[in-house]
């Protein structure tokens, strides 16, 4: 069964969505902890840190929407391998 262009857009939207808020959350809070830790409280740190997690989500969903053909590894699906019968039968 074939899916729509119009499903797979809207998948790649809603993964490049997740993504990039996963990315930017944590490079807030990255950049949250180096401040406390490191940098005394300084705003600079975490203003970097989610802004590099942007960055990050936004060149992952750049490069989703550009190569659309291209497999992606959530899509496999592996088998198990079946007993040889040749071999046991020789």
């Amino acid at each position: 069964m074939s899916s729509k262009s119009e499903d797979i857009v809207g998948e790649t939207w809603d993964y490049c969505l997740a993504d990039s808020l996963i990315k930017f959350g944590s490079g807030l809070a990255v950049g949250s902890v180096l401040s406390l830790v490191m940098f005394k409280r300084k705003k600079w740190p975490i203003i970097f840190g989610a802004g590099a997690g942007f960055g990050m989500g936004l060149a992952n969903c750049q490069h989703s929407f550009r190569d659309p053909h291209l497999m992606k590894m959530q899509s496999y699906k592996l088998k198990q391998k079946e007993a040889h019968s040749e071999k046991q039968s020789s």
